[in-house]
């Protein structure tokens, strides 16, 4: 469960921390937590906190005017029977015991970091968790009551579906990429014997050419040193003749000078060591320089055939990938060519067993569409008795629900992969009435009623211990505010629940009642929350029955409301 939440720079939060059930001391405390205020107040970021948490995305506009990051930190409770959770937090690494706390800091550049008990974390991660910690009710949910793309996922969940769905899902994927494959192989097989023919003149043209790695390099350097032969040649020559003169006429009695200087002073036979050394180098590359002048190239008709091999080097290129294809990718495509020319050899073979694999494939493919298809309408019976169970506590003792399966022909072209089925819930509030399509008949507080009681049926079956509910109050009021508010009740027996409301009659049952509030200091609009106490819950009951036009009445009316909730 949820017992602390610490918001910072986040829209018109500056700096705010929630201690919820300060006073229960166990990790399986159940609570009611109502935040109420006026519209625009702000109570919606709590809502968006939490969803930042849980890795959803985020923009930098979010961050309140003038900081640099936004953060939000929560810490939850963890009983010890939440063996999804606690199994996954170990498998990645991170030490298990009764606390968690998760954290995202929100960067000025759009950039996320996420923590779990001080350690990072990814994105994916902080998700799964956030999804075995916490759910929430809220409007989006109405829209998605209203579209049947979405009715399948409700009965998934309910039937604790989601599991035997993804592994369908796989089966589905993998039974489609075959198909693909499959469908692939026959189109090569109808263009095999062209294909072959275009295959062997390749490899024959490749391999013909008698390539070898790195051969157009070294062509390029010989080329280039043949058509510079008589530039090399000349400058050679200078240079033989230079060094040869120096060698001759300068250097060898620069060597017998110093030479004799050593001997009448041992300051001079370093430089004398030193010169005799370089002489006999500078000799050394004489001799190594006249060679190199004699064995420079020139050989007109080699350096045609290299043009005319360097040439045919670059048609093979151009063919076989473009201007700037590498030598090595040109025997590369061969290599391929060579390998594909050996699978159209075999192709009848790969044929036959690809169809051998489908046909096993698709038969468990039908058998698990059928048993996930047996399991929903099974799911089905059950959410239409569950619901209707609900609805009776919800001023809809006469209302009618139903599932509706869509009839489809139970062959392979039909699934998808969630299977055949194609749901749509029907509904009637009204007896004698037929049951029609939710999206054409409900209103807002219907659609909020059937919500509330969806999520209590999948209350039950949540691993969660948080529920949170975000103004799924739209459109109720009279009896049905009463029923939706002892509802909630009902379920924060055995969860925790967060609620952000309009309606007195749910904050009058809180365990837990904060108001949030919008408030200008220095010219700067915040938003702060504070635990009220019973008297500022009669003021703030008062505030929500009759907004601006408070009466000593409608004092004494919240009084009772709130002796009520209470009792």
């Amino acid at each position: 469960m949820l017992r602390e939440l610490k918001i910072n720079n986040l829209a018109l939060i500056e700096s705010l921390h929630l201690v919820f059930n300060a006073d229960k001391t166990n990790a399986v405390a159940s609570s009611l937590v109502v935040l109420t205020g006026e519209t625009g107040a702000g109570k919606s970021i709590i809502l968006q906190a939490l969803n930042l948490l849980s890795a959803c995305k985020a923009s930098n506009t979010w961050i309140r005017t003038g900081a640099d990051s936004a953060s939000v930190e929560a810490c939850f409770e963890i009983h010890p029977d939440r063996k999804i959770l606690l199994d996954g937090l170990l498998e990645k690494g991170f030490e298990v015991t009764d606390t968690l706390i998760l954290k995202r800091i929100i960067s000025k550049q759009g950039r996320s970091r996420y923590f779990i008990n001080d350690s990072m974390a990814t994105a994916a991660f902080i998700e799964f968790v956030c999804m075995n910690l916490f759910s929430v009710a809220s409007q989006h949910e109405h829209q998605m009551l209203l579209n049947p793309r979405h009715h399948l996922d409700f009965i998934d969940s309910i039937g604790e579906l989601w599991s035997k769905r993804a592994n369908f899902g796989e089966l589905f994927s993998h039974w489609s990429d075959l198909k693909t494959r499959q469908k692939k192989l026959q189109q090569q097989e109808q263009d095999r014997e062209q294909r072959r023919e275009l295959l062997s003149f390749q490899l024959n043209e490749i391999y013909g050419s008698d390539l070898s790695q790195g051969e157009d390099e070294e062509l390029a350097a010989e080329k280039k040193v043949l058509k510079s032969s008589d530039t090399l040649t000349e400058l050679a020559r200078m240079s033989y003749e230079i060094l040869a003169d120096a060698v001759d006429n300068n250097l060898g009695q620069v060597r017998k000078n110093l030479e004799q200087m050593a001997q009448y002073d041992e300051a001079a036979q370093e430089i004398s060591a030193r010169i005799t050394s370089s002489s006999y180098e500078i000799d050394d590359l004489t001799r190594q320089l006249s060679q190199y002048l004699n064995d420079i190239p020139s050989d007109p008709l080699r350096l045609e055939e290299i043009e005319i091999r360097i040439d045919m080097l670059q048609k093979l290129k151009r063919k076989y990938g473009g201007p700037q294809t590498l030598l090595s990718e040109v025997m590369e495509y061969a290599q391929n060519a060579e390998q594909e020319l050996a699978r159209l050899d075999t192709m009848d073979q790969t044929l036959a067993e690809t169809g051998k694999e489908l046909a096993a494939i698709e038969k468990e493919l039908t058998a698990k569409a059928e048993l996930l298809s047996g399991a929903r309408i099974k799911t089905a019976g059950q959410l239409k008795k569950a619901i209707s169970e609900e609805l009776s506590t919800l001023s809809f003792a006469t209302a009618d629900f139903n599932v509706h399966f869509e009839p489809v022909e139970k062959i392979l072209e039909e699934l998808s992969p969630s299977g055949w089925d194609r749901v749509e819930f029907m509904f009637s509030a009204n007896p004698g009435e037929p049951v029609k399509p939710l999206v054409k008949i409900a209103s807002g507080g219907e659609l909020s009623r059937l919500l509330l009681g969806l999520k209590c049926i999948l209350a039950r079956r949540d691993q969660v211990e948080t529920v949170i509910f975000d103004e799924v109050d739209a459109g109720i009021g009279g009896q049905a505010a009463e029923d939706i508010a002892n509802k909630i009740k009902q379920l924060s027996n055995h969860h925790q629940v967060l609620c952000i409301t309009h309606l007195p009659h749910i904050a009058s049952k809180a365990d837990e009642h904060f108001k949030v509030n919008k408030f200008l200091q220095n010219k700067r609009t915040s938003t702060e929350i504070t635990l009220l106490d019973d008297n500022s819950r009669v003021d703030e009951l008062a505030r929500m029955l009759a907004g601006d036009s408070v009466t000593k009445e409608t004092i004494a009316f919240a009084k009772g409301l709130l002796k009520k909730g209470k009792g």
